[in-house]
């Protein structure tokens, strides 16, 4: 795998989205394509009409002066708010973009070799990792080196591009599991057993809807299968999740599905496919080390200076109110690292940033010109996450960036964290506090409220937070002070320790007066913060987290195309029988989805295929593929010449059944699902994408 994400951007793709985009605007693409578009490329609807929040990839969190330029530029030429948002992903957005400025935005970015590629819809979402990986004296490896490569594996690759629902990826460069693995689709944290050296991997955790915890699939692999594992979870995901149910289609819901052990079956079956795929694939081979012990960052970042596991080295972690921060500071940073010789920043889950790698003696005047662009670093009290809730999401109910502000951790410095809606984008179960809002009927009246949790953690030992009492956002400040309260007066110094120490019902009775409204006090708790009527809950037709599909076929052809990188890295290996079995899952996708698309039954067996698209589309389509199909000779001995002439027959079909479809709706965009014109290895030809995978690369160097 390639370790470098310096450059993740395709000008060529930005053409084909402002194609698209003029396309729409002239009324020859409707509102469902456009919109699986711009989500596709990072582009998210708001509650205002016309406007969209920009979504900029940054995996690990990685920054230079060059970025945090690109980044000030995009903001100040395009968003009418003029405001840069760091979220707990690592991403960077801004919002009140217009569609028609996107395509300019995004060439911007990629001038600085970044990308907003699959930052929103059905893919794998920008990929998270430790605050510290790389300097924290605990570490037993960088696993940013890992993600980076992770990140290249998926980025544009057709697995990737219509999965049931997103996927997240969290990096731990050691068993404190400072990324939260606990809470994500995937989580990858770096261990030792029995003197050798690779990674846990956790699974199938999740927030929002039914938070559940992520369940061990891996309890060791070596650094040689960690991509193996990372990719057989995501073809997990793809090829069992639901497509039909939005609030079933995480990949979590596959252990409540099939129960913990029938999950891991299935991920094994998976695993055994991807391991012979990825075989000759090369892969990260990371510096390991011995942790030399010392205080790590938590979730998070450090809140304080930090010194590095580099002699000398510090991170100085620089606090962003509410993750918000203006094109003049992005420059006036860019500016003062360059002026320290510094190159790297990056920004946090708790959507502040930290400066790397800077010396003991600089530390004074980096603070000092940080005060004079209005920064500073964390102070006791403000470690509280907000997401931007009503301001701009169509999901969101209560205004949680403005009573974010008026909230604070306390003596404590304790973790708050504030979403606008139950999908819970700031994390409230992994906080120390959380609240979510939704509204409740109170005597009659629609009341807004905030659902509170306690004592979440994502780390090791660690839990999702405990369900508490839902309240009036009026009273939401005064029973987190009072929470805070009754914990500094136990004398226990760890919240979470305290608070899973009391009765179940110990919260609900301690705030029960703010709880209870009476008839009398109504129009007291009647509005959200910032509001200046009634609080309501809009109808804006649902949030776009979930994206949009272009159409069901489209997912068969990128599913096939994913099998066909397959089948040309199983050539590679010789392994043609297993190449064999690729073809036949090609045609079953694509035979079985041009028969839907004409109002058909969804089938797997080949010959029923066949029946049914001869009933259907009769023609030369129809019959080639019972031609194709009934000679691939499943379970007999193949050679290198048949198999290639076998492929090449469904390579061809896939083009014109890619036609076909194109027919039936001539808005259907598959152009990235379809085979490449062949690449000559060793005398054989060799199509697909299947540079992206090395194949090409070993091709050449065999050459």
């Amino acid at each position: 795998m390639s370790t470098n994400t310096n450059n993740l951007s395709d000008l060529e793709e930005i053409d084909r989205i402002e194609q698209a985009i003029q396309a729409f605007n002239a009324g020859h693409l409707d509102m469902d394509r456009m919109t699986a578009v711009r989500l596709q490329h990072g582009v998210y609807g708001q509650r205002q009409h016309g406007m969209h929040m920009f979504r900029m990839k940054v995996p690990g969190g990685r920054l230079t002066p060059e970025r945090l330029e690109a980044v000030a530029d995009i903001v100040e030429a395009y968003s009418q708010k003029g405001i840069a948002h760091v979220t707990t992903r690592h991403s960077i957005q801004t919002h009140f973009v217009p569609l028609d400025s996107t395509p300019a935005a995004m060439r911007r970015i990629a001038g600085a070799g970044m990308t907003t590629r699959e930052a929103c819809s059905n893919t794998v979402r920008n990929l998270t990792a430790c605050s510290l990986a790389g300097v924290c004296p605990r570490e037993r490896v960088d696993v940013t080196k890992h993600l980076g490569d992770a990140a290249v594996h998926f980025l544009r690759n057709p697995l990737n591009q219509q999965l049931p629902r997103k996927f997240k990826f969290s990096f731990s460069a050691c068993e404190e599991d400072c990324a939260q693995a606990l809470l994500h689709d995937c989580g990858v944290i770096a261990t030792e057993k029995d003197g050798r050296r690779g990674f846990t991997i956790k699974a199938a955790g999740g927030l929002g809807h039914k938070p559940r915890e992520a369940i061990v699939v891996e309890e060791f692999i070596p650094e040689r299968e960690l991509l193996f594992a990372l990719e057989a979870l995501v073809a997990l995901h793809n090829r069992y999740s639901d497509r039909t149910k939005r609030a079933k289609s995480r990949i979590k819901f596959l252990v409540e599905r099939f129960g913990e052990q029938g999950f891991l079956e299935k991920y094994r079956e998976e695993f055994e496919r991807t391991s012979q795929a990825l075989a000759a694939q090369s892969y990260t081979q990371g510096e390991w080390r011995q942790p030399t012990g010392g205080e790590g960052p938590g979730p998070g970042a450090p809140r304080r200076l930090f010194a590095q596991r580099q002699a000398g080295l510090f991170v100085l972690p620089v606090a962003l109110p509410a993750g918000d921060i203006t094109p003049a500071q992005l420059r006036g940073i860019a500016a003062l690292l360059r002026a320290h010789g510094l190159s790297e920043i990056r920004t946090t889950q708790d959507q502040n940033l930290s400066i790397f790698n800077v010396p003991q003696t600089g530390l004074a005047a980096l603070r000092g010109g940080l005060a004079e662009l209005g920064l500073r670093e964390p102070v006791t009290g403000d470690n509280v996450v907000a997401c931007p809730g009503t301001s701009t999401c169509r999901l969101g109910i209560t205004a949680s960036p403005v009573i974010a502000p008026k909230l604070s951790g306390g003596k404590a410095d304790l973790r708050i964290r504030v979403s606008g809606c139950h999908n819970g984008c700031a994390q409230p179960e992994t906080g120390d506090i959380g609240i979510y809002g939704e509204g409740k009927r109170v005597h009659g009246k629609l009341v807004p409220h905030y659902q509170m949790y306690f004592a979440g953690s994502g780390m090791r030992n660690g839990a999702l937070a405990m369900k508490g009492p839902a309240l009036p956002v009026a009273r939401i400040k005064q029973a987190i002070e009072r929470v805070q309260e009754a914990h500094l007066a136990s004398g226990e110094a760890s919240f979470f320790s305290w608070a899973r120490a009391q009765s179940t019902d110990y919260f609900k009775e301690l705030l029960a007066d703010l709880a209870e409204v009476k008839e009398e006090e109504l129009q007291s708790v009647m509005r959200d913060y910032g509001d200046a009527a009634d609080f309501r809950v809009l109808n804006l037709g649902g949030g776009e987290c979930a994206g949009v599909s272009q159409a069901l076929i489209g997912s068969n052809f990128f599913e096939a195309a994913h099998e066909r990188e397959y089948r040309n890295a199983l050539v590679f290996q010789r392994k043609f029988d297993e190449a064999l079995h690729c073809n036949e899952a090609i045609l079953r996708l694509l035979g079985s989805g041009v028969a839907q698309l004409l109002g058909g039954a969804r089938q797997d067996d080949l010959g029923r295929i066949a029946a049914q698209l001869r009933q259907l589309a009769p023609g030369t389509l129809a019959e080639e593929f019972a031609r194709i199909s009934g000679g691939l000779g499943i379970g007999e001995e193949i050679s290198n010449e048949a198999l290639a002439a076998i492929s090449a027959a469904v390579d061809d079909w896939t083009i014109r059944a890619a036609d076909f479809a194109a027919e039936q709706d001539a808005q259907l965009d598959l152009a990235e699902a379809l085979p490449v014109a062949p690449t000559i290895c060793g005398g054989n030809a060799v199509k697909g994408s299947a540079a992206r995978h090395d194949t090409m690369r070993e091709c050449k160097e065999a050459a």
